[in-house]
């Protein structure tokens, strides 16, 4: 017997049972962004190696070790996409919609990234992400926060995540800051776990988002970025705090946020939750002014936040907020000859008669008894019956399965009864 074949290690199945809850999360997402005007861009999975590095940082967790990459018959080095930004920006560069243009855009799909598998942490994940280019102020920063305000409410998630905000300023700024860091850490070597020793000279920053108890309390000492900021950026991050204040949405100030990227600058922020133990952040973005031009394209600014689709799914399970519309409405029981084809056409004609009802015929044959219970079972929430008298009488029994209740209508009268069932 041949060896059973499996799904790859951290790379999951979405089994029907689970597939409504992501519908609803992927739904929502869209019609809120799209309330807001924004235009959805798809972007290929495959990129060629040298946009991450040159995009997120060769220094980064992400290209030293995460990122899948391969080289294809023609000896190129490519990777599947670990992140969705500098994708967006390479397709704004290569079709001209980025320069002296304003662009509001989303994009939904899978990213790889090979860590160790955890809940809500996959080698294969999904991300929904927004991306901003040719906006300057931090008006737009405050859209997109109040954008997945929304989307929280939306969801019935509001009251469980709390909004953190940075600025990091200018890489200027930012560069001033990391030789006064390094210098204070390099003051606390003893204390220092190995992976804060090894980002301490390449990506210092990251330091300061360590979970290690030791590290985090001599870093409550350590040097604020806030005091190293230039002026253009602490009025943008005054401008943004001041739009929120108006909007009335809570964020508290966190001057370690720094976001794990490099090509992060100003307003960066995070969405987190204590409903999922340590993966706590559920979205996360900011701006990355420099990108578009590191990428060969001329200067544009850009700001846009990415969400796990797998953490807000579990997010919806773990608080029980998991109910979704059914995915039958109508089964349609028939019994007696030439009455399947006859429950084929009025299901034809219903679908055609209520838009978006969901119309299920019963196939292979059984008793009533047999085909009630697979009404119940697909959750429908009306049968309609027809043997060999209703096809004769050009009727239709039609049984509400969970009032009930059970009427006899001419065919022609069952669109509008079904209407106001469902």
């Amino acid at each position: 017997m041949a060896k059973q074949i499996q799904a790859i290690r951290g790379m999951n199945d979405c089994l029907p049972t689970q597939s409504p809850l992501w519908q609803k999360v992927e739904n929502t997402a869209k019609q809120v962004v799209s309330a807001y005007g924004y235009n959805e861009i798809r972007m290929p999975i495959v990129e060629m190696t040298h946009l991450f590095k040159r995009a997120i940082g060769e220094v980064t967790d992400v290209v030293e070790k995460e990122m899948y990459t391969f080289e294809d018959r023609n000896g190129d080095s490519l990777t599947l996409r670990p992140e969705g930004t500098a994708s967006c920006v390479r397709a704004g560069i290569e079709n001209g919609l980025l320069y002296n243009q304003e662009q509001r855009l989303w994009y939904m799909g899978p990213m790889f990234r090979h860590e160790r598998p955890q809940k809500g942490r996959y080698r294969q994940f999904h991300q929904f992400g927004v991306e901003v280019f040719g906006i300057e102020g931090p008006d737009v920063d405050a859209e997109l926060i109040m954008m997945t305000a929304r989307l929280w409410r939306e969801l019935g998630i509001d009251q469980h995540v709390r909004l953190e905000l940075n600025s990091i300023g200018s890489s200027e700024a930012r560069a001033e800051y990391r030789d006064a860091l390094i210098a204070f850490l390099e003051q606390h070597l003893e204390v220092l776990d190995e992976d804060s020793k090894r980002r301490m000279y390449t990506n210092p920053l990251r330091v300061l988002d360590t979970k290690n108890q030791a590290v985090q309390a001599i870093l409550i000492d350590a040097p604020k970025l806030s005091d190293y900021l230039d002026e253009d950026s602490k009025a943008h991050f005054a401008g943004l705090c001041e739009l929120l204040d108006a909007a009335g949405i809570e964020y508290q100030v966190n001057e370690r946020l720094v976001r794990g990227l490099d090509y992060y600058n100003r307003t960066v922020f995070e969405w987190i939750t204590d409903s999922l133990g340590a993966q706590g952040t559920v979205c996360g973005g900011g701006r990355y002014d420099g990108m578009v031009e590191q990428l060969g394209g001329k200067p544009t600014q850009g700001v846009g936040f990415a969400m796990g689709l797998e953490r807000l799914v579990l997010m919806l399970e773990t608080l029980e907020l998991t109910d979704v519309r059914r995915p039958v409405d109508v089964y349609v029981v028939t019994a007696g000859e030439g009455t399947l084809m006859a429950g084929m056409k009025l299901a034809e004609t219903l679908r055609e008669a209520v838009s978006g009802l969901r119309v299920m015929n019963h196939f292979g044959g059984g008793n009533f008894k047999k085909q009630f219970k697979r009404a119940d079972n697909v959750g429908a929430i009306v049968a309609l019956v027809l043997g060999e008298n209703e096809i004769a009488e050009g009727t239709v029994v039609v049984k509400d399965l969970r009032g009930g209740e059970q009427q006899t209508l001419a065919q022609a009268e069952v669109a509008a009864k079904l209407a106001e069932l469902i």
